[in-house]
Order: structure tokens, then C-alpha cells, then sequence
């Protein structure tokens, strides 16, 4: 597409039409914006944006990144209770087959809609077997906070992943 003007100071445009110095500004800056808006449209490089992913995703009651990876890093549990409006997950007892002699259970419970590090509480129980009963036994801070840590993570990497697309 080829834009041209053809106007003398002073003098009338090959079309007859007088122009004066501001109709000349006015004329000029009609095309530069046409111009402007031609090459504009020449760019093939998209950005990203900033909503697709925003920290605060949810059409659940909680942050659906906190509550997917939640639910990935339990899967290896059997769930007792979801509530994905009050954002709790419940697991059933679980006894690693290596180690059958302990059985742990988790809570996890969603505080936020924001993706945020204090939006995610654990809590676990542990029982230890002793004869033919189980006994409550302490669980490590440590532990409880490796699995925050672990769904924070993975809560993390699902956003940038979306971010991506």
C-alpha cells in the first residue's frame, strides 16, 4: 500500500483543494497515523498476558493451581473428604507397603484465593502400630512443611505452565 501526498506551500493540490499550513499538519499527521497503524500490524511476536494466569484463578471456592496441586501431590493417598468450595482435602490412613508398621494422615486446607505461600495449611497425623493397636506418635515439623513446600511448588509450576500455554 503506498500513501501519497502531492501539495505545494500556498498553492492548490493537483485536485484543486487549497491547502493552508494547518491543513497541511492535519493532512500529515492522518498519514503518519495510518502508517503507524500499517506497520503496527506487521508484528508477529504475541505478549503474553498478564491475566491468563493471574494468582488468583479460581472458578472453584479456592485458587485452582493451590487446589490441583493439592490433589496431584495426594494421589498417591486414598481421599476420605474434597470440598473444593472450602478448599479441604482429607485423606483416609495411609501405610507405606515398605513400612507397614506406620500409617500417616493429611489435611490440607486452602486458606486463599490468591496464590500465595501462606494459602496452604498441612496438618498430618501419624500412628505407629504396637501389637494389635495404633498409637498416635508425633510428626515431624519438617514433614508437614515439605508438603507445603511441595504443593507450592507444583502450584507454581502450573501457573508459569499456563503462562506458556
Amino acid at each position: 500500500m503506498t500513501i501519497s501526498a502531492t501539495a505545494s506551500f500556498g498553492t492548490k493540490s493537483r485536485f484543486g483543494i487549497n491547502f493552508g499550513a494547518s491543513s497541511r499538519r492535519i493532512a500529515g499527521a492522518v498519514a503518519l497515523g495510518a502508517f503507524a497503524l500499517m506497520i503496527g500490524g506487521c508484528s508477529k511476536k504475541e505478549r503474553p498476558r498478564a491475566d491468563l494466569a493471574a494468582s488468583k484463578v479460581t472458578t472453584i471456592g479456592v485458587n485452582a493451581y493451590l487446589w490441583r496441586a493439592s490433589l496431584d501431590t495426594l494421589s498417591f493417598m486414598p481421599l476420605l473428604q474434597t470440598d473444593s468450595n472450602g478448599g479441604v482435602i482429607v485423606t483416609d490412613w495411609y501405610a507405606n507397603p515398605k513400612n507397614p508398621g506406620e500409617r500417616v494422615k493429611v489435611t490440607v486446607s486452602i486458606l486463599d484465593q490468591d496464590l500465595r505461600a501462606d494459602a496452604v495449611r498441612v496438618a498430618a497425623s501419624r500412628q505407629v502400630s504396637q501389637g494389635s493397636n495404633w498409637v498416635d506418635a508425633p510428626v515431624q515439623a519438617a514433614t508437614v512443611q515439605k508438603l507445603e513446600d511441595i504443593i507450592l511448588t507444583k502450584a507454581r509450576d502450573l501457573r508459569r505452565q499456563t503462562i506458556k500455554g
